[in-house]
């Protein structure tokens, strides 16, 4: 199952916490097939489909695709070149 460093709760919580960020939601992670990619997005709730982990009151809402390739990874959030928080994926440290 996803982790998360204590980083990367922290920075969830400061922008789920945003005015306008939805009430009560949390951070989506879902594949974009078109892009080859993922992308993460404040979601009010998750989807129908989504695996929903909370940590410390944090909610990472994942689409099945994103839960299972990112079943032994952990999330964490660093400092970009410019200062801006960017989230990166690492593997699990046993």
């Amino acid at each position: 199952m996803l982790t998360m460093t204590e980083k990367a709760v922290t920075e969830i919580r400061n922008l789920t916490e945003l005015p306008e960020a939805p009430q009560g939601g949390g951070m989506r992670i879902s594949t974009d097939p078109t892009a080859g990619g993922m992308s993460m997005t404040l979601a009010a709730t998750p989807a129908d489909d989504d695996t929903v982990l909370d940590t410390d009151g944090v909610r990472l809402f994942l689409d099945s695709t994103a839960a299972t390739l990112l079943d032994d990874k952990t999330l964490d959030a660093v400092a970009g070149p410019t200062g801006q928080t960017q989230f990166a994926i690492a593997e699990q440290s046993t």
